[in-house]
């Protein structure tokens, strides 16, 4: 098992190289505006605002609230599973073990899985479930955060497939647990 997870690691760190731009030298200042401006839809306060904002204006009993509630729920709960799995596995930042500099602030916390990809594809998630037509822009934007956390330097992409998938089982728990 050690062996697997070690060629993981590799091929992880050699994806990673590929994919970063803080790898190579700096993106002009208006792509580089671009990826900061969508990595924060998977930040705290536009994830919880993209749950908390729908249930507090939506009727009881509409499916608006409903949506709402369990992306809500499915947020909360990725969120404490993430927390856990990071203090568990201590997997280092990138820049801890390739030497790239990030192009955006890097979290103090450790690096597997991602938070901001966790975060957006929880809430886009639940919306897509509920509300199918949804999933047409909101599936898309939320791998696209997940994308650009690899691209600015803070994230493997493993970090980012593991926080998506363990976005989308909670939130399919959610929704069977309704």
């Amino acid at each position: 098992m050690p062996a697997l997870l070690a060629r993981l690691d590799a091929r992880d760190r050699a994806l990673f190289t590929r994919w970063t731009l803080a790898m190579r030298e700096v993106p002009a200042r208006g792509r580089l505006r671009w990826w900061r401006f969508i990595t924060q839809i998977g930040g705290t306060p536009v994830s919880i605002a993209s749950a908390a904002v729908p249930l507090a204006l939506s009727a009881p009993g509409t499916l608006a609230r409903t949506a709402a509630a369990q992306a809500a729920m499915s947020l909360a709960l990725s969120h404490a599973v993430i927390q856990l799995v990071k203090r568990t596995v201590g997997r280092p930042r990138p820049s801890q073990r390739t030497g790239c500099t990030t192009l955006v602030a890097e979290p103090e916390c450790f690096s597997f899985p991602s938070g901001h990809a966790t975060a957006a594809m929880a809430v886009a998630f639940a919306y897509a479930m509920a509300v199918p037509s949804l999933a047409v822009w909101s599936l898309p934007v939320a791998a696209t955060v997940g994308f650009s956390r690899v691209r600015l330097g803070v994230h493997y992409p493993g970090d980012v497939l593991a926080g998506q998938v363990i976005a989308i089982v909670t939130a399919i728990a959610v929704r069977a647990a309704w």
